[in-house]
């Protein structure tokens, strides 16, 4: 396969302007000076052999911001420069990629679509004599595990070699865990075995992914075969590694062999005892398989062994009620726990009315969200915008417009989000509520909440029609 400089990427002006994008790129506005001083100095020493060390000289603020904001430019015609300018950003001493920096960057870079961008890099570092040291590998591989790559994450690995570099763990790692997501457990396997020949040992993230591994594949012996190979290597299997394989478990429909690993956990010994994630993942598969009596007694457990419940493991029980119907049993649930002290009510009831919308029960959520209004119990923000939302849906924007009402009462507005305000306003507008939706829309301009998409074009045409002029331009201001 050829490999492509990053000078002739940089002279490829005929793909730069067969593409529309080039020119609207251009003129999207950088808002970082940082981000500017490092696009003007990849634009002019972009070929140069020594570009990582005229970068390390300039002294603009290096942040997330700012990379996305270079490798969108470079994304028009220029991935491999991007690329580069992205390796090299992570080595620098006051500046690390996070995993939503790893996110956007394959995208940009459309590693998923051009993985032979990879190759391409390193071997633009072998020609032009660069440093290239292990973490030069780790960002590449993190790449891969973002993207998907197995295959291109294997061959990387296998490039170290050619650097003088050696793979250490958690280079290891991130092959591992992708071949075992992909569902090849053999090379997987063979991975590890790879390690011990060069006096590596597999850790317990390692193992983890192993174990989700097989379980995905529904091998379960050689998931539970792997606690005696870790207890060989010295790596004793902690909480985490056994609710990674009883989420296994419980994924494959076998509940009952869940249980028995769920008491085997339970009993006092080498296994580490059951957590509250522990629980919930048995919770939920429990109930979602329409057996919430089962999980029920499973929240007794784990009140037995001293393991207080969790928002998730109420609202999975809450949505498991729910949906068969037991809407009088999901009340007494939230009596009981709130009673306990382990969940607030507030965060209990939100759960419940966000739980009766997703059924359809819109009488009841309406009810008990009223209800709680009237205790003085302050619903959360998706309860809020759910209900909001679906009583608008109905047709019935004035009484939406009401519960908003009753929500400053009880200064709540703040779980209320920007776009429900457009929602509201332009069902106000179109039932025929003129007051209401002028005192709303001076709302929104006193608190600068500007107007959502793709309610703009009606709500400043109903506007104008009121001969709110005033209130167009300052909304229109407040989106600018």
């Amino acid at each position: 396969m050829a490999v492509y400089s990053i000078s002739q990427l940089l002279s490829s002006s005929s793909y730069r302007f067969k593409n529309p994008g080039f020119l609207l790129a251009l003129r999207r506005p950088i808002t970082s000076a940082s981000a500017e001083n490092y696009w003007n100095l990849l634009q002019k020493h972009g070929s140069d052999s020594n570009l990582e060390r005229t970068l390390g000289k300039i002294r603009a603020k290096l942040d997330s911001s700012c990379v996305e904001q270079v490798l969108r430019r470079c994304s028009v015609n220029r991935s491999l420069l991007g690329l580069r300018f992205f390796i090299w950003a992570d080595q620098q001493p006051d500046y690390k990629h996070s995993t939503w920096m790893y996110g956007k960057a394959y995208k940009l870079v459309e590693i998923d679509r051009m993985p032979q961008y990879l190759n391409d890099i390193l071997e633009t570092y072998r020609i032009e004599g660069c440093l290239v040291s292990i973490k030069t590998f780790k960002v590449i591989l993190n790449l891969c595990r973002e993207a998907k790559l197995a295959e291109e994450a294997l061959g990387v690995l296998r490039k170290m070699a050619e650097f003088d570099c050696r793979p250490d763990t958690t280079s290891y790692n991130v092959v591992i865990r992708l071949f075992s997501e992909k569902g090849d457990m053999d090379l997987a396997m063979g991975l590890m075995k790879e390690m011990a020949l060069i006096d590596l040992y597999p850790d317990m993230i390692t193992y983890v992914s192993l174990i989700k591994g097989f379980c995905n594949v529904g091998r379960f012996e050689d998931a539970f075969s792997l606690f005696e190979v870790m207890r060989g290597h010295g790596c004793f299997p902690n909480v985490v590694a056994y609710s990674a394989l009883l989420d296994g478990v419980c994924k494959s429909g076998s509940l009952e062999r869940a249980l028995e690993l769920l008491g085997e956990m339970e009993k006092e010994g080498d296994i580490p005892t059951p957590n509250v994630v522990t629980y919930t993942s048995v919770i939920q598969s429990f109930c979602e398989n329409g057996r919430s009596n089962e999980a029920l007694n499973i929240l007794d457990r784990m009140g037995a062994h001293g393991c207080p419940p969790n928002r998730i493991t109420i609202s999975t029980l809450i949505k498991g009620l729910c949906v068969e119907g037991r809407v009088v049993e999901a009340y007494k649930l939230i009596d009981k726990v709130i009673v306990d002290g382990s969940v607030s009510s507030g965060g209990c009831y939100s759960s419940f009315v966000v739980c009766l919308l997703w059924i359809k029960n819109m009488e009841e959520a309406e009810k008990l969200f009223r209800r709680m209004l009237a205790s003085g119990v302050k619903p959360e923000g998706l309860a809020c915008n759910s209900l909001i939302k679906e009583i608008c849906l109905e047709g019935r924007a004035l009484d939406g417009f009401g519960l908003y009402c009753e929500l400053e009462k009880v200064e709540c507005l703040s779980s209320v989000d920007t776009h429900i305000y457009s929602i509201l306003l332009v069902g106000l507008f179109q039932q025929g509520h003129l007051l209401e939706a002028s005192k709303l829309a001076s709302v929104m301009v006193r608190r600068g909440i500007p107007l959502k998409a793709p309610y703009v074009d009606s709500i400043i045409d109903h506007l104008k029609k009121s001969g709110e002029k005033e209130l167009v331009s300052r909304l229109k201001k407040i989106g600018e």
